[in-house]
């Protein structure tokens, strides 16, 4: 897939089939990205899994926070990742060890890694790289 340009109907189809975000690299602190994406993903009825392992145990916006994909004890439609692209194979190959697999795997602004989303892709996952899915939502669904 060329993940240079995404269809509107591609996003769109993504955020109205999802319901169950794991959120990587979450933060408590309210001044971060993650941690307004995922409030706002969470005032639009999804259901948000944030995940830390500095803050396993934890809450985060009223939701108990996971070390890794693996913790979480439902089933994952898609992992938001906020960590830097560097990491971001890191989550594929932890998102790909989840049964039943995640539909899809989507980057913040500026995560991009090419061979990390071909792996995803060759394992039936959609993935999304260098975009928000806060910003998306209200230009294609609100």
């Amino acid at each position: 897939m060329n993940h240079d340009l995404y269809t509107d109907d591609f996003l769109a189809g993504i955020l109205h089939s999802v319901k169950t975000i794991a959120l990587t690299g979450a933060s408590p602190n309210p001044a971060r990205p993650s941690n307004g994406v995922m409030g706002y993903l969470l005032s639009r009825g999804y259901e948000v899994i944030p995940v830390n392992p500095g803050q396993a145990g934890k809450q985060i916006q009223g939701r108990t926070v996971y070390a890794r994909l693996a913790d979480i004890p439902v089933a994952i439609d898609m992992v938001d990742v906020f960590r830097a692209s560097e990491y971001l194979d890191g989550v594929v190959e932890e998102a790909l060890a989840l049964r039943p697999l995640p539909k899809v795997i989507w980057s913040q602004l500026g995560v991009r890694d090419d061979a990390a989303a071909a792996k995803a892709e060759a394992a039936g996952v959609k993935v999304v790289m260098n975009r928000c899915p806060a910003i998306e939502y209200p230009r294609l669904i609100a």
